[in-house]
């Protein structure tokens, strides 16, 4: 079979590969981001009451897992005004199961009172990010569309959880409606009657280390990478004599590419061992005594 004919049938059998229905779910954690000491707290009612409604809403197009759940051996649990790197590395650091998507929330409120009354105004910002990359994909805001009186007796801090978590959860629902229909968009390409030029995707980045391969097994390896279904780009990052990393970037998950660089190996009739972890794929050659080493793409598979 000549070469050409043989790229034919590796980029027919690898593009088939993206109408399985095996394809990766997507991983998401919602998380709270209070490092601004004007942003409600954490650990506070109201906050718990937003998380709760835009989780709901985000379940219904994403794995939603339990931020307290999923890290409860591996972080402590006490401390509170977190920043985004913190968020970020807590979300990367996750591996069971490993996070694709964070939703970083931050909930606003005040109470202004005068001599007749008090009155109230909420807001809840959410930003869509991707935990592998921290790539910015999308954002929204909702605010309460005017203050609205309390209580003018409402002096306890507990009723003022109240009266704002009443309203909070209000914002959250509304929220997470939103920001469930921008990820529907990015995870599934819109709707399946939008056209190829309306569509949107979510790319993920990939480190793809290839330890143990010369420069010119690279070169040839990359010549396959093009063909596999959702590549969009790649680029080097790292070049030495036998250990190479590319920045692989793909709309395709985790075990469609896994499945694909297995499938390349074996097209190459190169021996490796294939480790993964976070968005890292390590590839390391296995040599065997008196293999030639310089087998060349050109010479047939």
């Amino acid at each position: 079979m000549s070469w050409l004919l043989k790229i034919i049938v590796l980029s027919l059998t690898l593009g088939a590969v993206s109408n399985a229905k095996g394809a990766d779910s997507v991983n998401l954690l919602v998380m709270i981001e209070d490092a601004d000491k004007h942003s409600v707290p954490r650990d506070s009612q109201i906050n718990k009451r937003v998380h709760a409604s835009i989780s709901q809403q985000l379940n219904q197009v994403a794995d939603v897992y339990d931020e307290t759940s999923v890290t409860l051996n591996t972080f402590n649990q006490g401390p509170g005004r977190r920043t985004d790197a913190e968020l970020l590395d807590i979300a990367r650091s996750v591996t069971r199961p490993p996070i694709d998507i964070v939703v970083v929330l931050s909930t606003y409120t005040a109470v202004t009172t005068n001599e007749y009354a008090k009155k109230a105004r909420a807001r809840v910002a959410g930003k869509i990010l991707n935990a592998k990359s921290g790539q910015f994909l999308d954002n929204f805001e909702v605010q309460s569309p005017r203050t609205w009186s309390i209580p003018y007796a409402c002096d306890r801090q507990t009723c003022i959880l109240e009266e704002m978590g009443d309203e909070a959860k209000v914002l959250g629902d509304e929220l997470g409606l939103i920001l469930a229909e921008k990820l529907n968009w990015l995870i599934n390409a819109g709707s399946p009657e939008s056209s190829t030029a309306e569509k949107a995707e979510l790319v993920n980045d990939y480190y793809l280390e290839f330890d143990g391969f010369s420069a010119k097994h690279v070169a040839n390896i990359e010549e396959y990478l093009l063909l596999f279904s959702g590549y969009v780009s790649h680029r080097p990052t790292q070049q030495r004599f036998t250990r190479t990393t590319l920045l692989y970037r793909s709309t395709t998950g985790t075990a469609m590419l896994s499945r694909n660089l297995l499938k390349l190996l074996e097209e190459l009739n190169m021996r490796a061992t294939i480790n993964f972890e976070g968005n890292a794929f390590s590839i390391k050659r296995i040599t065997l005594r008196g293999e030639n080493a310089n087998r060349d793409i050109t010479e047939g598979w």
